[in-house]
């Protein structure tokens, strides 16, 4: 395993670890890039998991228990008013503009993400598989409409401005940590169409990935002669199948994580590195 400084200053170009990359992405540049809440963290997105793969702080939301019971949907939506600007603020950082940049010179393959946050997209990646779907969007459980979250955001804000203000600690994907006293009035919102059961587009923890976007991913993995985890833990099924697919058909698996990963004994190596460090030097050694 290899370690680098933190992120005030990249790897040298002889360095080993980066090397090593370098030449994994040559004998491959099809490969397929698996990227998690690491690569986010440096645009100011809280991970979920530390770098021995403990989730911090409380349990996320069950998307059954969201659809089921009023109380959860009104705790979800009070944390994601407080929450949610944070995220939509939130930039690229140099790892997701690397990802663009080699995508662009053809050193990559595929891009296949477990962020909900979309700064792949932003920082100009085309073509991203998001396995968890995206926070930018809402989808009504009734009919089925779809609605920005900006619009949603602005709902929230006129039904409840008692809350307006209001500050929190951040949690991951635009979560917010609020005391129970702040939930007893706030205002669930309602389809701006039907007036239905807004849910995020997203994959919550309980719930499984589209068969589509999963369908989507394997191709992906299939086309692709290696598999490179940036920034993941790859904890949760819907990523480790890919490694696991990888693995079983002979493809190698690498990673670049600060931590502990469900792969580990999968990979044929693993560099212990800041993405926002390590990705734009790479790009740099093989521009």
């Amino acid at each position: 395993m290899h370690n680098f400084p933190s992120s005030s200053q990249q790897p040298a170009s002889d360095d080993p670890a980066l090397e090593q990359l370098a030449q994994f992405l040559q004998r491959h540049p099809d490969v397929l890039l698996l990227t998690g809440a690491g690569i986010s963290t440096a645009s100011g997105i809280p991970a979920y998991r530390d770098t021995e793969g403990v989730r911090h702080g409380n349990a996320p939301v069950q998307g059954p228990d969201f659809r089921r019971q009023e109380a959860v949907r009104r705790r979800y939506w009070a944390r994601s008013m407080v929450g949610w600007p944070t995220l939509a603020r939130a930039m690229p950082n140099p790892g997701h503009l690397a990802i663009a940049q080699l995508a662009q010179r053809q050193c990559i393959g595929g891009l296949v993400t477990q962020n909900v946050d979309g700064l792949h997209q932003q920082a100009g990646s085309a073509a991203v598989t998001e396995l968890h779907g995206s926070i930018h969007g809402v989808v009504c459980l009734d009919c089925r409409a779809r609605h920005t979250r900006r619009l949603i955001q602005d709902q929230l804000e006129r039904d409840n401005p008692q809350m307006l203000g209001a500050t929190a600690t951040p949690a991951p994907d635009g979560d917010a940590l609020l005391e129970p006293s702040q939930l007893a009035t706030f205002h669930v919102p309602a389809c701006p169409r039907c007036g239905g059961t807004l849910q995020p587009d997203v994959v919550f923890f309980g719930d499984g990935v589209p068969a589509a976007c999963a369908a989507e991913a394997e191709s992906k993995m299939h086309a692709a002669s290696a598999l490179l985890v940036v920034g993941s833990s790859v904890m949760v099924y819907s990523s480790f199948r890919l490694c696991r697919m990888a693995a079983e058909t002979g493809k190698p698996v690498a990673a670049i994580n600060m931590g502990k990963t469900r792969a580990d004994h999968l990979l044929a190596f693993k560099t212990d590195a800041p993405a926002q460090d390590i990705l734009p030097a790479l790009a740099a050694m093989l521009g």
